[in-house]
């Protein structure tokens, strides 16, 4: 992910890259439809809300258009990731490339890319059209079929712009296009039997991956050559695509999300770094415990540790070596923080899992906020055995600056509890919650603190939301089309037969559960592990007794690690770039606080109460 952050500031932006493929009119148009689509999908379901309480009536398909929105969202969303070269990728092998090597690497694995994109354009078209004859009805006359048409343009999108950026030259993109056009040739005229290509197409598929393919092509890739290899109809990839996308409880993800983005752009983080600061910045290891806290509150709203490293980062920083941190210390905080709030609502992991999984995302919520706390709690003890020794009196406690500070962030401090009200008051479905708290976020940010101006910032953070939404979306579209070939081919059910077959204790389960996921981890995105993990153990857990909603908090903990493990855990390589730090340099500052994190997770996976308690206490 090539995420870029201004070096003066706290605040990022995308890179932007020279010479766009297309005129600057689609650009802005696509902008202005994933805002439109956002702003809309605010506005529908808060508009339910006062429908029912008013006059008990509601707006009619409103749910099936803000799912569809959804849709809409996810397709231009991740086709600005594509123009924007911000597609989630591993890149493991081209990140230590340099020269004609790397660009090497970049054509090879572009184009692999953008043949797999052409092939779920062409799936996506199929099912358009398979669509289109059964003549479905959104709302108000409106067919489905025209909302379905953004999967092939959006997928058709993202291979030309794939293409554009394998090569820094015409020729080279050339030369990128000739290849993908080989491939497809062969796929479509193989020389062999389809069945006895598999492996073979399977390895350059892996290979593309460490050179930088996106990671959405590799799970789509893997998913189209299973399906191709066993002569079943590929269009069945983008029809699991749209199932998933369209699903009630996912337009969740992108109003959340957005909260969090309008907190992260507007001047959220300096008054909350101001509040802990004047609450905790006296103790030692008050710097520590206020860069714990502070992260864990963005990535909970944001559900991307990777913008809480670079919204922050710039911030917390220069915190940290004035209170006389180490830089080797202050480098593996911020990095080890920046992953720890996942457990905490409204993350998106914890309502991806909810959803995959097939339990309530309310349960999940509440399961993951003592294990949260305590991960936060580990993150912020190593920090302050890291701090200076106090040498001497410590500052005294100013109640001004502190009752000043809590006064200054107020509406800010209060957005969880706007958040837990509308999930757990009673007055508003999750997705009408999530609203509320999306409106509530841009109403403070803009109206009471002008941090934001409605005409400037408005649409530039809706897209951005778009963009990050967009990107995760694709990898879980696709990522469902491979996990059903698996589920089809009856893996789940030889994993359950052969582990418990193998393994009789739950205690020995567990704990080689958690051996296999922090491989995972450090192997896969948490989104696509989600996807393609989750199906297949949660059948394993249900065999061994353990609690459903405990699963999917050991789970979560562990693909937490994924985010900071050596080679590829994503935080370590955009706190390299963050903070101008060698790569190695990361990963060596990071393994202290990975190994107490590790204490954390175990003590989660080993007492199940912390866990379970809050959710089996609000049930009864």
């Amino acid at each position: 992910m090539t995420d870029q952050a201004t070096p003066a500031s706290g605040h990022w932006e995308p890179s932007r890259a020279a010479d766009t493929p297309e005129s600057s009119w689609l650009s802005r148009l696509e902008n202005l439809s994933v805002s439109l689509a956002l702003a809309a999908m605010v506005v529908l379901p808060l508009a339910e809300i006062v429908l029912r309480a008013s006059f008990r009536i509601g707006i009619s398909g409103s749910n099936a258009l803000v799912q569809h929105l959804t849709l809409i969202i996810g397709m231009l969303g991740g086709a600005i990731a594509a123009r924007e070269n911000r597609l989630l990728g591993l890149s493991t092998g081209s990140a230590f490339l340099k020269g004609r090597l790397k660009a090497g690497a970049a054509l090879l694995g572009g184009a692999f890319a953008a043949a797999i994109s052409s092939f779920l354009c062409f799936a996506s078209y199929q099912f358009v059209l398979t669509e289109r004859e059964a003549g479905s009805i959104l709302a108000y006359g409106l067919p489905v079929w025209v909302v379905q048409l953004v999967m092939p343009v959006g997928f058709g999108l993202v291979a030309l712009r794939l293409l554009y950026h394998a090569g820094e030259s015409w020729k080279s993109r050339a030369m990128a296009a000739a290849l993908a056009g080989l491939l497809i040739l062969l796929a479509v005229r193989p020389p062999v039997s389809p069945a006895d290509m598999v492996a073979p197409a399977l390895i350059g598929l892996l290979a593309a991956t460490s050179l930088g393919a996106p990671v959405f092509a590799t799970l789509g890739g893997a998913a189209l050559i299973l399906f191709w290899g066993a002569d079943l109809p590929i269009a069945s990839i983008p029809l699991d695509h749209y199932r998933l996308v369209i699903n009630p409880s996912l337009p969740t993800i992108p109003l959340f999300t957005l909260a969090g983005y309008f907190l992260a752009e507007g001047g959220a983080s300096r008054r909350l770094v101001r509040v802990f600061q004047a609450l905790l910045g006296r103790f030692r290891g008050g710097p520590a415990i206020v860069t714990a806290l502070v992260c864990a509150f963005f990535t909970s709203f944001t559900g991307a540790s990777g913008v809480t490293i670079l919204a922050l980062g710039g911030l917390l920083m220069p915190v940290l070596l004035s209170a006389g941190y180490s830089p080797k210390s202050s480098l593996g905080l911020l990095t080890g923080a920046g992953s720890v709030g996942l457990l905490f609502p409204p993350c998106l992991p914890l309502i991806l899992y909810a959803i995959v999984a097939k339990i309530s995302i309310e349960d999940m919520f509440l399961g993951g906020i003592v294990p949260g706390i305590l991960m936060v709690a580990l993150t912020a003890w190593w920090g302050m055995t890291q701090g200076p020794k106090v040498t001497g009196e410590g500052r005294s406690f100013d109640r001004r600056e502190a009752k000043q500070a809590m006064w200054d962030a107020k509406w800010e401090l209060l957005l969880p509890a706007v958040a837990f009200a509308g999930l757990f008051g009673g007055i508003a479905t999750p997705v009408e919650a999530a609203a509320l708290t999306a409106l509530y976020a841009w109403v403070v940010e803009t109206f009471i603190y002008g941090d934001l101006k409605v005409t400037r910032d408005a649409a530039r953070v809706m897209t951005e939301c778009g963009l990050l939404v967009g990107g995760v979306l694709l990898i879980l579209g696709v990522a469902l089309g491979f996990t059903n070939y698996l589920v089809d081919a009856q893996i789940a059910e030889r994993a359950v037969e052969w582990v418990t077959g193998s393994i009789q204790s739950r205690w020995v389960f567990l704990l080689l559960l958690n051996l296999f996921l922090l491989v995972v981890g450090c192997l896969m995105d948490i989104f696509s592990a989600i996807v393609v993990v989750v199906p297949l153990i949660v059948p394993m857990g249900l065999a061994f007794g353990v609690d459903p909603i405990h699963l999917g908090i050991i789970f979560l903990a562990n693909l937490e690690l994924g985010y900071l493990t050596p080679p590829v855990g994503m935080n370590l390589f955009l706190a390299s770039y963050r903070f101008s730090k060698p790569l190695a340099e990361v990963a060596r500052s990071i393994i202290p606080i990975l190994l107490v994190l590790l204490v954390g997770v175990l003590c989660i996976t080993y007492v199940p109460w912390l866990t379970t308690a809050l959710p089996r206490a609000w049930s009864r």
